[in-house]
């Protein structure tokens, strides 16, 4: 199905080069060009952040993280179990803006959340999806190593407001998922 996507996509894309009078094959090299001006910018800060978050994982420090974070998630997931360990360590990376990094922790939690349930959505694996998807951010790293990589003046500036927009976020996800509980149940 995706491939029809793509297809249609790079047609569209050479179609219009065509009615706009422009050559496809420069675009296309432009476009490899920059991304892979791009890719090599943020492969510095990814790995950066890849490989501290995996230095507190050897340390223990994320193991802790999951032990203080069992309590808060026991009140938003009751029956979380053994799943609360990858749900601690996904939220840990997505606040710390490493989106790369939680989604083998998110994987691991949905197929522990979801053996236990009969291949419909229980209360935890929908609090742990509209968790993930409004994750609390402390630190975008992803978004201010695309402004670094952009040649922003000021790539920092949106720490605060994505850490608010991400509390609010996560504050509503959580009631209307309170709010609809009775729903899935």
């Amino acid at each position: 199905m995706m491939s029809r996507v793509y297809s249609f996509l790079i047609i569209a894309g050479i179609l219009c080069c065509f009615i706009n009078g422009k050559d496809p094959m420069l675009l296309l090299a432009e476009g490899a060009d920059s991304s892979v001006r791009l890719m090599l910018s943020l492969a510095g800060s990814y790995l950066l952040w890849t490989g501290l978050f995996n230095i507190a994982k050897r340390s223990g420090l994320v193991e802790k993280l999951a032990l203080l974070m069992r309590r808060p998630l026991a009140l938003l997931m009751p029956s979380i179990g053994e799943a609360s360990g990858p749900v601690s360590l996904n939220l840990a990376a997505n606040f710390l803006g490493l989106g790369n990094a939680a989604t083998p922790f998110g994987l691991e939690a949905m197929r522990i959340l979801s053996k236990e349930s009969d291949g419909t959505a229980t209360r935890e694996i929908c609090m742990f999806l509209a968790l993930n998807a409004s994750a609390i951010e402390l630190l975008p790293t992803g978004v201010i190593a695309v402004r670094t990589a952009a040649g922003s003046a000021d790539p920092y500036s949106i720490v605060l407001p994505t850490f608010l927009s991400s509390v609010v976020a996560s504050i509503s996800a959580i009631l209307v998922c309170k709010a609809f509980e009775g729903a899935y149940q």
